[in-house]
């Protein structure tokens, strides 16, 4: 079974636009993990705008799960995943002010300071995954900077699959051969949904996590939080 990681940063976006601790994140977090997602996901980016490191801090002894912390490992990023030591710490090359990610790495490029990030984030036993889209030589980078796992940028698949154009899975299938090939963990990430997510988990060999946030939440809006969590598992197994 494909393993759910809830992203909650619009948990903690709703908590933010009013002020004082309602939601209460860390209960929604609580309940995430009871309801039996095996993961909790947090992207705090520097403005603080959504999550807050303080959130991070908080979370550490509520998620009993997997903590993975997102982001863009720049000074605060890297001292707050060394301080909240979560069991995966994802790179994603997000630039400031960015509203969501739009890009995974370009990791030939980026090569030697992946892998300096990726070798203090392993000194400290937390295990790493990189932002990539599917594309062999983004593959082939990660796997040369050290990197445990990739996370696949799903976005266009998602955009594609709205159409109608179920081949847009195609590059994804390859890349996840190349990327099982090389001993490479495979997650994915961005956009996808209770309408994709079953197509997707099914066609991609080696699916070890998804993280799903904005979709999943918008869709307990109407469903109920309880009720999506589990439908998303039904639909990964």
């Amino acid at each position: 079974m494909t393993k759910l990681s809830v992203n909650i940063n619009k948990i903690a976006t709703l908590r933010n636009a009013r002020g004082g601790n309602v939601p209460d994140l860390l209960k929604v977090a609580a309940d995430i993990q009871k309801f039996g997602a095996q993961g909790i996901t947090i992207h705090p980016r520097p403005d603080e705008r959504h999550i807050r490191y303080q959130d991070a801090r908080d979370l550490k002894a509520i998620v009993h799960t997997e903590f993975n912390i997102e982001g863009n490992p720049q000074h605060n990023f890297i001292d707050l995943v060394l301080e909240c030591k979560p069991e995966q710490v994802t790179l994603v090359p997000d630039a400031i002010g960015a509203i969501t990610s739009s890009a995974g790495w370009d990791t030939v490029k980026n090569q030697a300071y992946l892998t300096e990030m990726i070798q203090e984030f392993k000194r400290n036993n937390i295990r790493t995954s990189i932002f990539v889209d599917p594309i062999l030589a983004m593959i082939e980078g990660a796997k040369n900077t050290g990197a445990d796992r990739i996370e696949l940028y799903t976005e266009e698949f998602a955009h594609q699959y709205s159409l109608g154009n179920h081949d847009a899975i195609n590059p994804y299938v390859t890349a996840s051969v190349l990327a099982n090939d090389l001993g490479l963990g495979i997650n994915a990430g961005h956009d996808l949904n209770l309408d994709n997510i079953q197509f997707f988990k099914q066609n991609i060999p080696g699916l070890l996590e998804v993280s799903i946030g904005h979709a999943l939440i918008a869709e307990s809006l109407y469903l109920g939080l309880e009720n999506v969590v589990n439908m998303y598992l039904q639909k990964l197994k």
